[in-house]
């Protein structure tokens, strides 16, 4: 972040009854070093004697949850606010002596980075009530996904162990809600195997119109390929009806807050311009969003990409150690989106293209997704920066 001259620093390690705030002038030194209260009126006091000495610039480990209340606060009392990535404050705290973890040694170290790396910091948008609530909403719906994933994994593992045939009929077809009617009235392969074909018609029917028949028939030749009951089948005819309607719950929750997040995102002014890029959804365009907001926080795209962990690591040490290597850090959550939009962009031509390519220099699908992703990181920087819609080209994208 590029930044004007400030008279304080202050470095706010959050906490959710107290916070420790250090504050330091400009050469360095402490002005204030104490713990704060998670209170507006205790917020707003500190904020305003420090203001006296000049402006202010607050930076926090943690902007939104219990970091939410300071960052608000402190807009409201005219105070520039920042944030210090968890990844970056750990490496800055390796700089610093001492082995010790306490929150006041983690304000000093927010504080030092915002006086002496500016660099480091990223900003906090959370001043938009638009993305503020988007934030919540999306929040909750990675929770959703993560327990769809977890309950999904459960029945596969089930299945895997009483009855691998039925898993591999099923399996690809899990979250279809006419498997999910299957599994919820009948259980497992036991209750299957009584049920008349008739009843499972009925079961599938109207979930699937045109595939009933097509499930139908691989769950009765899957049956048909074990005839030795499985240790535990017994039991997991019991569990398997609940995760199936646990799992159709969670479902059903996810596609109605996919309606209230596309309400949300579409009423952001830069929602048109992230979807007019092929592969980007309501999903990966309101992630996108969060993490990086219009995008000026990024001098150049090869800034968002470093950012998103999208950029190789270079490692040479003399002549043993050389070459690129795959890089592990960055915003997760910035390189998941980022992934995933790329990846349904292969239906997009020139996006298949630079990606058949790569595949045939050799590189393993990820590797090319990867490379796909830090290609399209460069359209995408342009696009926020101009606030420009997507144009596509007549040749495939460059290498």
């Amino acid at each position: 972040m590029t930044r004007p001259e400030y008279a304080v620093y202050l470095g706010l390690d959050v906490g959710k009854a107290e916070h420790h705030a250090t504050g330091l002038d400009p050469d360095g030194a402490r002005i204030h070093d104490k713990a704060l209260p998670q209170d507006e009126k205790a917020l707003r006091a500190l904020f305003d004697r420090l203001a006296q000495r000049g402006p202010v610039l607050m930076v926090v480990d943690q902007p939104a949850s219990i970091g939410a209340l300071p960052v608000a606060v402190a807009r409201s009392a005219g105070i520039e606010v920042a944030y210090l990535p968890g990844l970056a404050m750990r490496r800055i705290a390796d700089l610093h002596p001492g082995n010790a973890k306490t929150d006041a040694r983690d304000a000093y170290i927010i504080a030092e980075a915002a006086r002496s790396m500016p660099h480091a910091l990223r900003r906090v948008d959370l001043g938009d009530e638009a993305l503020a609530n988007l934030e919540v909403i999306v929040g909750h719906d990675d929770d959703l996904a993560k327990e769809v994933t977890r309950v999904t994994n459960r029945i596969h593992g089930l299945l895997t162990q009483i009855h691998p045939a039925l898993e591999r009929a099923l399996g690809s077809d899990l979250h279809h809600r006419a498997v999910l009617e299957l599994l919820a009235r009948f259980g497992g392969p036991t209750g299957m195997a009584t049920a008349q074909r008739r009843q499972l018609i009925t079961a599938t029917k109207p979930r699937a119109p045109r595939k009933h028949l097509q499930i139908v028939e691989a769950v009765q030749t899957a049956l048909a390929q074990q005839t030795v009951v499985v240790p535990g089948t017994a039991a997991a005819e019991l569990v398997l009806p609940q995760l199936a309607r646990q799992l159709t719950g969670l479902l059903d929750q996810r596609d109605t807050i996919e309606a209230q997040i596309e309400e949300m995102f579409f009423a952001h002014p830069l929602a048109q311009v992230l979807t007019s890029m092929p592969g980007i959804g309501v999903r990966t365009g309101s992630r996108i969003l969060l993490e990086v907001g219009d995008g000026s926080a990024f001098p150049t795209a090869g800034h968002l990409a470093a950012y998103a962990g999208l950029t190789p690591v270079t490692r040479r040490s003399g002549s043993s150690i050389r070459g690129e290597h795959p890089n592990r850090a960055g915003n997760k959550n910035l390189k998941r989106a980022l992934f995933l939009a790329a990846f349904a962009s292969l239906s997009h031509p020139p996006s298949r293209a630079y990606y058949d390519r790569k595949r045939a220099e050799k590189k393993k699908h990820n590797a090319a997704m990867i490379c796909l992703a830090r290609r399209r990181c460069d359209v995408l920087h342009s696009m926020l920066k101009h606030g420009t819609y997507y144009e596509a080209r007549s040749t495939p994208i460059a290498a």
